[in-house]
């Protein structure tokens, strides 16, 4: 991030193309794919650097994102907008869901219910998004992600359903 003299700040991001990941659906298992991408053997998806997220850890029916709070995810109350945690909690929740499906099935978020129960800033620390699998069956799964901050305090909580759906 750069600042001029009157304050005004700017930010510059890169990303991969997000077809390089897509590709792989079908060859690779959701848990192959997020630990690839944790790795760092395939790029991390687009919305991953717009939000600035930070490392992704996976394993069967859990994920885990972090972000640092930044000054350009803040709302006019000089706090992280909501929709910023939101979509923090998506991705955990949908993920955790992503890491237990075989190559060629696919899923999206059918809903995300949201309660957020304490501010977040730069003040919070590393916020810490750990999502689990609470139920799957054949065509739907449930999730639920936590948002705690760098003192271990929770900061947001959401359930996610997801669809779930042959690739082919």
């Amino acid at each position: 991030m750069t600042q001029t003299q009157d304050g005004v700040r700017s930010r510059t991001f890169t990303w991969s193309d997000p077809m390089l990941n897509a590709a792989e659906l079908g060859r690779r298992s959701g848990l192959e794919l997020l630990q690839a991408m944790a790795r760092g053997e395939l790029p991390a998806p687009p919305i991953t650097h717009l939000m600035g997220a930070g490392r992704i850890e996976a394993e069967l029916g859990r994920v885990v994102v972090t972000l640092e709070p930044q000054e350009f995810h803040y709302n006019p109350l000089g706090s992280v907008h909501g929709g910023v945690l939101a979509t923090l909690l998506d991705t955990a929740a949908a993920c955790a869901v992503h890491s237990t499906l075989p190559a060629g099935v696919g899923y999206t978020s059918l809903d995300l219910t949201t309660k957020f129960l304490r501010p977040a800033s730069l003040a919070s620390g590393t916020l810490t998004c750990e999502g689990t699998v609470l139920s799957k069956g054949r065509r739907t799964a449930l999730a639920q992600a936590v948002i705690t901050d760098a003192r271990g305090g929770m900061v947001a909580h959401a359930t996610s359903s997801c669809m779930l759906f042959d690739l082919t």
